[in-house]
């Protein structure tokens, strides 16, 4: 696995190397600008402190009797001196160089010659001309010790510079650690937040996701937990009634009881296998437990769709189901009324259906004979939201009790038998999933309830 601290370290010293590089490069260019500009001035002086003996008409060649010229012309042995006089005769020529040119330029000129390039300069000293002439390369030499100088120092400082970078990359990288040290020492039932001091800016977001998904993590667990509580809770009943009707079955001696328990079995059955499925259906509708889907649905149709398929059974109860005339789509042929514009919200089609067939159960099941349930959908605010309204005209329940039925496994004292009191807790969670406000009302006589959603 890569090392966050040496990747941070070679990139570190790979940039460090690269800055004195290029301010190597750039010393050099500006030490040579220097030393050119001391050459030449040097070789103006040398030019112009020449013994005045080479002015006069007359002059002793090639050599110089000692006296204060003769130290000036032989100071440096890589630069040439060359005097003529006025009829080009050489006068002086401190070390021989045959390929330097034989006439001179007045001023500076730069000559290339089979031992480099040649830096000249020539004056003009009464009658005769003094040429100065010395090699680029000792110039480029000068530059390079002078840059070499500068940057010396920074290359004895690199080791230091890397270890001061490793130990404040192993500094500042030290909460990861400290992070990971506190992560790997917890097991699987220890979700508390992480107890770490203040983070750096740069780690504080990983803080804090960590005690985000450690939260999310606890609230699954708590779910999961307490629904295999209510499951046990639940089945246990049904799961005992079952036992003692299978042992009925058995001890039936004369096949008309053996019938009546069979029947009650098969009853019992259908309880629990309802019971199952409610209970599989408030598992799914679990915050966090499945991402549902939202996506734009037509609420009127769906609501007639759910409408027609309990048509039957509120059929075998005597009960009048229907649909208001303007919450019905155009595409039933019941009453071909449309709302002026679409009633469409977000949702996931299935649970929304398991909401409205769970409110229209309900409805059936606690009103009596001859009663009506009436299913509305409207728009409310302007068209920012949309109500789904089922009312029925039966007792109703108790404003004491309306807080209350949303529990889990809670029914009402007077409440008929087979229920799993589940229903109203899927309606409160798929409600809660949708972002949608549930509220019970009275419907004078009867019980009406209005879930809110926001439009799409």
């Amino acid at each position: 696995m890569r090392s966050i601290q040496r990747t941070l370290l070679w990139w570190l010293a790979a940039g460090l190397l690269a800055g004195i590089a290029m301010a190597t490069v750039l010393i050099y260019g500006q030490a040579r600008q220097e030393a050119n500009a001391l050459f030449d001035y040097q070789m103006k002086q040398v030019a112009a402190a020449l013994p005045s003996q080479f002015a006069v008409p007359v002059a002793p060649p090639f050599f110089v009797e000692g006296g204060a010229g003769a130290d000036l012309l032989h100071a440096d042995e890589d630069v040439v001196i060359h005097i003529w006089d006025g009829s080009g005769r050489s006068l002086y020529l401190s070390h021989a160089h045959p390929a330097l040119p034989a006439r001179a330029e007045l001023g500076f000129s730069n000559v290339s010659t089979a031992e480099g390039e040649w830096r000249l300069y020539s004056m003009q000293l009464g009658p005769a001309v003094v040429q100065i002439a010395q090699p680029m390369s000792a110039r480029r030499t000068l530059a390079a010790r002078m840059a070499l100088r500068t940057v010396a120092p920074l290359l004895l400082l690199l080791p230091l510079l890397a270890w001061l970078v490793w130990m404040a990359v192993g500094r500042g990288l030290r909460p990861l650690r400290e992070i990971a040290t506190q992560v790997r020492a917890r097991d699987a039932s220890s979700l508390a937040p992480l107890a770490v001091r203040p983070m750096p800016d740069e780690i504080a977001p990983l803080s804090h996701a960590l005690d985000q998904l450690l939260a999310r993590l606890s609230h699954a667990l708590d779910t999961q937990r307490a629904f295999v509580a209510d499951a046990a809770h639940a089945l246990r009943t049904p799961l005992t009634a079952l036992q003692l009707q299978a042992q009925l079955v058995e001890r039936a001696e004369d096949p008309q009881a053996r019938r009546e328990a069979l029947g009650k079995l098969r009853q019992g059955l259908e309880r629990l296998t309802h019971l199952v499925a409610q209970l599989l259906t408030l598992a799914r509708q679990e915050p966090g437990a499945v991402t549902l889907p939202h996506d734009p649905l037509d609420l009127p149709d769906l609501a007639a769709g759910v409408v027609a398929d309990m048509a039957q059974a509120a059929l075998d109860r005597e009960i009048d189901l229907g649909m208001d005339a303007d919450s019905l789509p155009a595409a039933r042929p019941i009453r071909p009324i449309r709302p002026a514009c679409p009633i469409r919200i977000r949702g996931d089609a299935d649970a929304l259906r398991i909401l409205l067939t769970n409110l229209i159960d309900n409805a059936l099941a606690y009103i009596p004979r001859g009663s009506r349930v009436d299913v509305q959908v409207r728009h409310v605010q302007g068209g920012h939201e949309v109500e789904l309204v089922v009312s029925d005209n039966g007792p109703g329940i108790p404003a004491a009790e309306r807080g209350r039925v949303f529990d889990r496994f809670y029914r009402l004292p007077d409440a008929p038998t087979g229920g799993s009191g589940l229903g109203l807790a899927i309606v409160a969670e798929i409600a809660q999933s949708h972002g949608a406000r549930l509220v019970l009302e009275d419907a004078a006589p009867g019980l009406r309830v209005r879930v809110t959603f926001p439009a799409a």
